[in-house]
């Protein structure tokens, strides 16, 4: 359904959802040169890394489910960036290993939920304007392009040590935008009732997505928690290091168009599988890499891997789960893509990343990736399940 005067409302959306991957790139690959600067270890640093997908398990549930409860996601936003914001300031001042770890815990109990919240919120964004949702979740991909080599070399010149003041400026900036956002409608008026959540969940077909993606999601982590470590230990400075983020945040985007306009002619499953067999030829490519460039190189496949895989994963999920359970079905997927395998491969990445080395490291995520790829692949040679329940028309997807 189309509303008069649209532009204003997609426009904010667009802002924020640009704005939100600023943090994004810290937290994701800056985070941990930080924690590294201040002394401490492989293994510690995976421990920090970890705490966040643990402790997420239990906020993105919280948010979302009140989400759907309460019928408000905007109100949720401005309280997540509010305790960044705090939790921000509070880490700036410290520099112990495990004040550092109370306090990034909290951090990422306002941290995580904030994305999959967000593409509820441009879901139904789009589907009030009769917009395409890639129109408005495109807007993530440029800004943390825009954020990955901006932060690179601003950190480059004032020094790594200025990673958490970036942080609580996007933060602030964040909190300023989602003061501007407008609320989503329901389109069927039905309140969230945990009998018809866990009917939901107990279907096979959920069970299996579910299943393929966490296991895709383990080396996808592991990659993303050491590939800046990765990059620094073969020379590579803060600013090469944002070229690396740049080539991949720039690469999905034009495979998001692409899939917005000609996806709907592959199945999901298939596309899915495309999508792990592709991470596994980035994590071997990884593997052998010798050199920084290399790795920007390998960096590109990030259009065939996460960008394929991302768009198909959405466009099924809202297919899977009925609208009334959007933003707590987003979780559960945000929970098994970032929480579940974030929690493995940071606490037990990260010794095998210092115990085995880079190479065994990378051959154990294309092993994992081939894993996924057989999985998705097996399950749509099964047959055609009925899919359980109905979501948004699959056009605007």
């Amino acid at each position: 359904m189309k509303l008069e005067q649209s532009t204003p409302d997609v426009n904010w959306q667009r802002a924020f959802t640009f704005t939100i991957y600023g943090t994004s790139v810290l937290v994701a690959s800056y985070f941990q040169l930080y924690f590294s600067h201040l002394g401490f270890s492989s293994s510690q640093v995976g421990y920090l890394y970890a705490v966040g997908p643990f402790i997420s398990i239990f906020s993105n549930m919280f948010w979302s489910m009140a989400s759907d409860r309460y019928r408000t996601t905007k109100k949720m936003m401005i309280l997540l960036f509010a305790g960044q914001l705090g939790m921000g300031l509070l880490l700036s001042a410290t520099s112990s290993f495990y004040a550092v770890f109370a306090l990034i815990t909290v951090f990422y109990f306002f941290y995580y939920p904030v994305f999959p919240l967000s593409d509820t919120m441009s879901i139904q964004t789009a589907q009030r304007h009769g917009k395409n949702f890639i129109v408005i979740r495109v807007f993530g991909s440029i800004g943390y392009a825009f954020f990955a080599l901006s932060i690179g070399y601003v950190l480059g010149n004032v020094g790594i040590s200025r990673t958490l003041l970036l942080a609580i400026i996007i933060a602030g900036a964040c909190l300023l935008l989602a003061t501007r956002l407008r609320d989503g409608v329901k389109t069927n008026g039905q309140k969230m009732e945990w009998k018809g959540l866990w009917n939901v969940l107990r279907q096979k077909e959920v069970l299996w997505f579910f299943a393929g993606v966490f296991c895709l999601a383990l080396p996808y982590r592991m990659n993303e928690a050491f590939l800046t470590l990765t990059l620094k230990s073969m020379g590579a400075s803060e600013g090469l290091i944002g070229w690396s983020l740049l080539a991949a945040a720039l690469s999905e985007i034009p495979v998001f168009f692409l899939l917005s306009r000609f996806g709907e002619r592959f199945k999901e499953l298939p596309l899915l599988a495309l999508a792990a067999l592709m991470f596994a030829l980035r994590f071997f490519l990884m593997s052998i890499a010798d050199h920084p460039g290399t790795v920007i190189a390998v960096q590109t496949l990030h259009s065939v891997t996460f960008g394929i895989y991302y768009v198909t994963a959405v466009r099924y999920i809202t297919r899977i789960i009925p609208d009334e359970f959007r933003a707590t079905g987003l979780a559960l997927f945000t929970i098994v893509w970032s929480s579940a395998a974030g929690l493995v491969s940071g606490t037990f990445g990260g010794v095998l990343y210092e115990q085995t080395g880079r190479t065994t490291f990378y051959f154990i995520a294309a092993g994992l990736a081939l894993v996924a790829c057989a999985g998705f692949l097996a399950r749509h040679l099964l047959g055609n399940a009925k899919i359980p329940g109905a979501s948004m028309d699959s056009r605007k997807m």
